[in-house]
């Protein structure tokens, strides 16, 4: 999950990013409403934390932009300002969700758990293919009734393709949502952590027919069909 935090109080940003991270995410940031826009208009995120003061652009700007250049990521806005007007303002204005400052950052994390829900379709909390799942809320992962133990990076390359199940992912496709914008990240970094989770998901279960699966000259997908 690729996440874009728009914010100029550099403590506010860093102190989120810092927590989005240890809870598995990619995040970039952009400290002013100009540099914010070019980063969502051109990058794939998954969902944007939006403060609603900015130099340059504001966020009210800059999600009325987005909107009307067909960008529909989920936008939570931030702002210290609590009326009534602001956040209706902000609501029509394009945003999905709206968090007054200060906040608990338990909040924020539910909300953006919520948001990056809704475009996929996601029920609940569990995703699932065959007999393997994984809780987003709990982090848990198990195969059948066992316990798999996932590195941070593998348990978001694992989320991103339950997500996208039976769907073709090129390395592209899943570096844009794993990993941060400035990650000097290359093609055999994917193959290195499919890898990873080849050997924890499918290579440890050898009575279990594997569930990901590489598309020769595509990517990869996960899915519990036999022939792919």
């Amino acid at each position: 999950m690729r996440i874009l935090i728009i914010e100029d109080e550099h403590k506010i940003a860093n102190s989120i990013k810092k927590g989005l991270e240890q809870e598995s995410y990619a995040v970039d940031v952009a400290y002013d409403g100009q540099y914010g826009l070019d980063l969502a208009s051109t990058e794939d995120y998954d969902s944007i934390i939006l403060d609603l003061m900015l130099p340059k652009l504001s966020g009210m700007q800059i999600c009325k932009q987005l909107r009307q250049l067909d960008v529909h990521t989920p936008i939570l806005m931030l702002t210290a300002k609590g009326e009534i007007d602001d956040k209706v303002n902000g609501l029509n204005a394009g945003a999905d969700d709206y968090l007054v400052k200060p906040f608990a950052f338990a909040e924020l994390l539910a909300r953006i758990k919520a948001l990056s829900r809704r475009p996929k379709n996601n029920t609940g909390s569990i995703l699932s293919v065959s007999d393997l799942t994984l809780n987003t809320i709990t982090y848990q992962v198990k195969r059948g009734q066992k316990n798999i133990n996932l590195s941070k990076k593998e348990f978001a390359l694992l989320q991103y393709f339950l997500q996208h199940k039976e769907q073709i992912l090129s390395k592209d496709q899943i570096i844009n949502h794993v990993w941060n914008y400035d990650a000097d990240v290359l093609p055999n970094t994917v193959e290195v952590y499919v890898g990873y989770l080849r050997n924890k998901l499918d290579k440890a279960f050898k009575n279990k027919k594997p569930l990901i699966h590489t598309i020769r000259g595509f990517g990869y997908k996960i899915s519990d069909k036999q022939n792919v």
